[in-house]
């Protein structure tokens, strides 16, 4: 173990003073006759005045040993000339508020400089880092007003609800200099590079709504006095969207490794519950190097346009394959085919099969009583059929059962709706080629942002954004 230097004579004696203090209450009758929860409390709030002593004993020793520099300058180039001994300010830390002491480097009309804070990382604002952190993880579980209440549960600390914002969003702020300060390794030769989008929307505050969304809330009327009739949404929403940049570790597959039947499920599920648990082959590939944005005020062009910056950044000479995962949304795929023109790479768009595959279910709705198992028979075997590249002819089969079957208009509009849409989408569902490169075909990396980061978390643009932190679920 790494020995200490012994403390210089007088130095830590506050921190020791609190210590016996500690020391002498611990073995008190009062202690002896407190309960174990109460003696816990008790040194929950003493051990904190213990540490804060240490801690401000600690700056007051460096302080002691802050040696007078010469020819210091600030920002503006200009020379501080004058030295000044005992300048304070107040760091505000877990265990409660310190006092640090430096030299001020002065100079007449211009501002101080402090070198000591360069060198201690002293913050702009009164908290520590310590402090900005809790802040940064409690805001992003819930309200403001909690995230304070939790910091005080954790450190006794008292912080505002706007000061909890202000620490909130210094951390968020730094994201974007984190990505281009970490270092992603390049990728393997036959690594495809893969983008993602995707929308979801946030309750917004009224005030902060776009203009065509507060005029459409501010004539809307209730249909019902006491309460919301179906259809009917208490609040209105912006769309964040959302990107995603990663390196995909190719695994081919063959549609019968996406999609088995129910009778085949369920000789695996039985297969797998007799095998010992490990790590076995990946089934799907596997992403690396995950670069991630979201935006409430940037609107999908400027969002889709930043994710092909990191791709470029990745890949700059466009030697690699770009695949674009998206569900289909039609602004989503013109902006990227705009920006892949623009920035003369070539883009694959793949569009999500899960989305593909709530389209057959809503035609198997049509065909089939709820509940049936031959429905799932059914869209187990399309689903194979276009993973194998046979769109076209899975909506032409729809249509056809459809009539052969003469259903009516209202029976059949699930039927129909999903063979426009597999005829629509024709050109971004080639899954025969994206499973025999072993790229991935689904969205849920993005899906997992929209969930956790926006729906549950994305509190940091709260007041800038006029976020309205959602109601738990």
């Amino acid at each position: 173990m790494q020995g200490y230097v012994p403390a210089r004579d007088g130095a830590f004696a506050e921190s020791r003073k609190c210590f016996r203090e500690l020391e002498d209450w611990a073995a008190s009758e009062e202690a002896a006759g407190l309960q174990h929860g109460e003696l816990e409390e008790q040194l929950e709030v003493r051990g904190r005045e213990l540490l804060r002593r240490v801690f401000q004993d600690r700056l007051d020793a460096t302080a002691a040993a802050e040696e007078r520099r010469h020819e210091v300058t600030g920002e503006d180039g200009a020379v501080r000339t004058r030295a000044e001994r005992g300048r304070t300010r107040p760091l505000v830390t877990k265990f409660g508020q310190v006092i640090v002491s430096r030299i001020a480097y002065r100079s007449p009309g211009r501002s101080n400089v402090c070198p000591l804070d360069a060198v201690l990382n002293l913050p702009e604002e009164k908290h520590s880092h310590g402090l900005r952190r809790l802040a940064a993880i409690e805001a992003a579980r819930g309200s403001m007003e909690a995230a304070g209440a939790a910091i005080t549960r954790a450190t006794g600390v008292t912080i505002g609800k706007r000061q909890v914002e202000e620490l909130a969003r210094r951390c968020a702020a730094h994201v974007e200099a984190f990505y281009l300060w970490r270092v992603t390794e390049s990728a393997p030769d036959g690594h495809p590079l893969i983008l993602t989008f995707d929308g979801k929307g946030i309750v917004m505050l009224p005030e902060a709504l776009r203009p065509a969304t507060a005029k459409a809330a501010a004539s809307a009327e209730s249909k019902l006095a006491t309460r919301l009739s179906p259809g009917e949404k208490n609040g209105r929403k912006r769309m964040a969207e959302l990107a995603c940049v990663y390196d995909a570790v190719p695994v081919p597959r063959t549609p019968e490794d996406v999609i088995s039947t129910p009778a085949q499920k369920r000789r695996e599920r039985k297969a797998q519950a007799a095998e010992p648990k490990g790590k076995g082959k990946p089934r799907e590939p596997q992403a690396r190097g995950k670069w991630l944005t979201a935006s409430v005020t940037d609107d999908i062009p400027a969002v889709i346009a930043a994710a092909f910056g990191e791709a470029e950044r990745r890949d700059p000479g466009h030697e690699r394959e770009w695949a674009v995962l998206i569900d289909g949304n039609n602004t989503q795929i013109e902006a990227v085919t705009a920006e892949a023109a623009r920035r003369g790479v070539t883009v694959t768009i793949v569009i999500d099969f899960i989305h593909v595959l709530e389209y057959l279910w809503k035609a198997a709705w049509s065909f089939f009583d709820k509940g049936e198992p031959a429905a799932e028979e059914w869209v187990a075997a399309q689903a194979r059929k276009i993973l194998r590249g046979n769109a076209r002819q899975v909506a032409a089969g729809i249509r056809r059962r459809a009539t052969t079957y003469g259903y009516s208009r209202a029976e059949r509009a699930g039927a129909g709706e999903a063979a426009r849409y597999l005829d629509n989408k024709n050109g971004y569902l080639d899954y025969a080629t994206a499973l025999s490169k072993g790229w991935p075909i689904a969205t849920g990396i993005i899906e997992g942002a929209c969930r956790h980061i926006v729906k549950t978390e994305w509190i940091s643009q709260a007041r800038d954004g006029g976020l309205k932190a959602p109601r738990p679920s």
